[in-house]
């Protein structure tokens, strides 16, 4: 086994559960750090069993343990929405705050390295509340002892994914769909199966410590081309239309009734894409190589998913691409 010991903070989460495997595949020694109200279930059995460590990111105290020994951390711990907008309006204090908690407990630990999976998005932007939160988060875990790594991704196509979600829902449901002016927004969405090939790529990869890289796929897209792409993928035929003058608020409202994403999640999902999210730089192809995943294909992958369940052989039976794609 690899001698680095690894902590992971958000290991019941859309991103940090399949990192817990991609890790465990790798044969990493990892520790979870779990908060007290949160279990971690794990449908498919791991090759070495992962220390389960609880605390909260908001309680200092309870840091100290779950730190001690380890040599790397990810954060991938953030409070984007909760099940309502009223929640939603509280987060980024509590993000600012465990940040600074996480990052005092890691100093005085002696970690050596932090990884960070942030938003992309020029600050200058006029970003909304969520990114500018995100990158606030990063400068905060980047001002201590440790050196800090720092990816930053736009929208992350995997099945459980709010992002995802949001599409598969609106695109299967409605024939029809209008939406928000937001939708033609362009960004640079990835496939989950790259985002946990850079995050743990970052692992031996020494250049990346210290670094803030962006991280995006081989196409830039709106969220309109991304609903085309599924109808296309599932061999629907959809209408998008962007309509102008609809507020942020009452657009999450909508999106929580016709899929299962509620809408203090949805808010700042929304409120995000006003702002164009492409990678202003691309060194990290360089860094750590790997074949890039079209969209199509991480669209079937996780449809394959939903399907199957994590873990298993992927199938694009349920899917209509060209032979080359799949």
């Amino acid at each position: 086994m690899p001698s680095k010991k690894i902590l992971l903070t958000g290991p019941t989460g859309f991103i940090g559960k399949r990192l817990l495997y991609k890790l465990d595949e790798l044969g990493y020694h990892v520790r979870c750090l779990v908060r007290p109200s949160e279990t971690l279930n794990l449908k498919i059995p791991l090759t070495h069993e992962p220390e389960i460590v609880y605390g909260d990111l908001l309680d200092p105290d309870s840091l100290t343990e779950a730190l001690e020994g380890m040599d790397t951390a990810y954060y991938l711990v953030h409070s984007m929405g909760g099940r309502s907008i009223r929640q939603t309006l509280a987060f980024e204090e509590k993000d600012r705050n465990a940040a600074t908690n996480f990052l005092n407990a890691a100093d005085a630990a002696g970690l050596s390295r932090i990884i960070y999976l942030g938003g992309l998005g020029d600050i200058t932007d006029n970003l909304s509340h969520h990114l500018a939160s995100r990158q606030e988060v990063g400068k905060i875990l980047q001002s201590g002892q440790v050196k800090t790594t720092i990816l930053r991704a736009a929208v992350i196509v995997g099945a459980g994914g709010a992002a995802f979600e949001i599409v598969r829902y609106l695109v299967e449901r409605l024939p029809v769909l209008l939406c928000p002016r937001w939708v033609y927004t362009e960004s640079q969405p990835i496939a989950i199966g790259n985002v946990l090939d850079y995050l743990a790529g970052c692992l031996e990869t020494p250049e990346t410590e210290g670094k803030s890289l962006d991280i995006g796929g081989p196409q830039i897209l709106s969220y309109a081309d991304l609903m085309r792409m599924y109808a296309r993928v599932r061999g629907l035929s959809r209408t998008v239309l962007g309509v102008p003058l609809v507020p942020f608020k009452l657009s999450a409202y909508w999106v929580s009734l016709i899929t299962p994403v509620p809408a203090g999640v949805a808010l700042p999902l929304a409120e995000g894409l006003r702002n164009k999210a492409i990678c202003r730089e691309n060194k990290i192809r360089d860094l750590i190589p790997i074949p890039l995943i079209s969209m199509e294909t991480a669209i079937c992958n996780a449809l394959a998913e939903e399907a199957d369940g994590p873990g298993k052989l992927l199938s694009h039976q349920a899917c209509f691409l060209p032979d080359d794609l799949k």
